[in-house]
């Protein structure tokens, strides 16, 4: 494989960052505006969960042949057509007056969710391995458009009178200059094309009977899974628990999407010093302590001393909570870098596939949780059951990661992969 000069591998990694940035913020965009659909409609949590996720479904299931395509025809052509694609869908939901009318347009608005598989192995392949994990890092960075539209659709919706249609047109427009501005500072090398397609379709489906990709995925689903669920929930959040207006709600859940997104480029300066295996490991440390917090909800009990009854109440203030969450942020931004750098160690020439096929698992995560979280909170009537489900899912990590890095030769890869691993346990 060839490398082109710096400042074109940097051209291309700032306008395909930048890209992304817009997508995910379209991406995400139910976040908030879900809220004001939400109220209109009379839904339930469960019904709100499903309209916020959609996107996420579609998003998630075009990722693989995204990433396929990515391999075989370039990224910078795929991802173009992607964006522009999914304009009219994204202008066409400021008309929807039905449920089911949003539910549909929100799948094709889900499109651009299944850029990040075929972002990350086009920049990728601009830079040499051992600065691959920062590159996808950077581009991964882009995630922090799920702060972004926190912070810019309600503005939107207030300057607007209330009105939540201006959010879709808005965002149309400006995913169309976005994809304009993309082609003209990103650009092709042939080179990695030819590199991409010495590599059969049946080849990179074989790729679905690796252990590895299946351990990869479910690390995913929680890093970046977790991500996008409770990116997609926060908001709603804020509002049943602490009673907040959208606006301050929106602000406060932006704590945890921000970090979760911007400081993924720290992750892959990690992950390229001390190793994807060490890096994960404690990130999964880390979110499982603070969802075992998290998770405990409003709490009010009474115990009998020498003296009379003693009464207690536990509760999370919002300033506890929200420092919780953007420690999580912090966590998963890094985790999600960390997973991609065991990608660019195992694969190089079907970076494409395998990161489609563990993009689909994280999407999918993405995808799931918010239904679960709305029929959860449906069926206990409690706000802090969204953590409980969780601290379920990283306990499963953690166990799988003890039992499958046991061996030596699995640390000595890792070693020759950029950093040292070692296992705590």
């Amino acid at each position: 494989m060839t490398y082109r000069s710096p400042g074109k591998a940097m051209s291309v990694l700032i306008s395909s960052t930048f890209a992304f940035t817009v997508c995910f913020a379209v991406w995400m965009m139910f976040a908030v505006l879900g809220i004001p659909i939400k109220h209109q409609l009379g839904l339930s949590e469960t019904q709100f969960g499903l309209l916020a996720a959609m996107p996420v479904l579609s998003g998630a299931l075009v990722r693989v042949p995204l990433g396929i395509w990515t391999d075989r025809y370039g990224g910078r052509i795929v991802f173009f057509l992607t964006m522009i694609v999914a304009v009219v869908p994204i202008w066409l939901m400021s008309y929807a007056t039905q449920y089911w009318q949003f539910l549909v347009l929100a799948l094709f608005v889900g499109l651009v969710g299944g850029t990040f598989s075929v972002g990350t192995p086009y920049v990728a392949r601009w830079f040499k391995r051992e600065r691959q994990g920062f590159a996808m890092g950077v581009f991964g960075a882009g995630n922090s458009g799920a702060a972004v539209t926190k912070f810019v659709a309600p503005v939107l919706i207030l300057t607007a009178g209330g009105a939540w249609t201006i959010v879709p047109q808005v965002y149309a427009i400006g995913l169309l200059i976005t994809a304009c501005l993309f082609w003209v500072f990103s650009a092709t090398d042939p080179a990695h094309l030819q590199a991409a397609s010495s590599t059969s379709l049946q080849a990179q489906l074989q790729l679905l009977r690796d252990p590895r990709v299946w351990r990869y995925s479910q690390y995913y689903s929680v890093v970046f899974g977790g991500y996008v669920g409770l990116a997609l929930w926060m908001v709603n959040y804020y509002v049943d628990e602490y009673s907040f207006s959208m606006g301050t709600a929106a602000f406060l859940a932006a704590c945890f999407s921000l970090p979760g997104g911007v400081l993924r480029a720290l992750g892959g300066w990690i992950s390229d010093r001390y190793g994807a295996y060490r890096t994960t490991w404690w990130v999964m440390w880390v979110i499982w302590v603070a969802f075992f917090i998290l998770s405990y909800p409003k709490t009010d009990f009474t115990i009998q001393t020498n003296d009379g009854p003693l009464s207690f109440h536990l509760a999370l203030s919002p300033t506890v909570f929200t420092f919780l969450m953007f420690v999580v942020g912090i966590a998963m931004a890094i985790g999600k870098a960390s997973v991609f750098k065991f990608i660019s160690n195992d694969y190089d020439g079907n970076i494409g596939a395998v990161s489609g096929i563990v993009g689909l698992a994280g999407g999918l995560g993405g995808f799931i949780l918010p239904i679960l979280f709305g029929a959860l909170l449906d069926f206990t009537g409690i706000n802090a059951s969204c953590f409980m489900l969780m601290y379920g899912t990283v306990c499963v990590s953690l166990i799988w990661m003890h039992y499958s890095f046991r061996g030596a030769q699995q640390r000595e890869r890792e070693a020759g992969g950029g950093g040292l691993a070692v296992n705590p346990a």
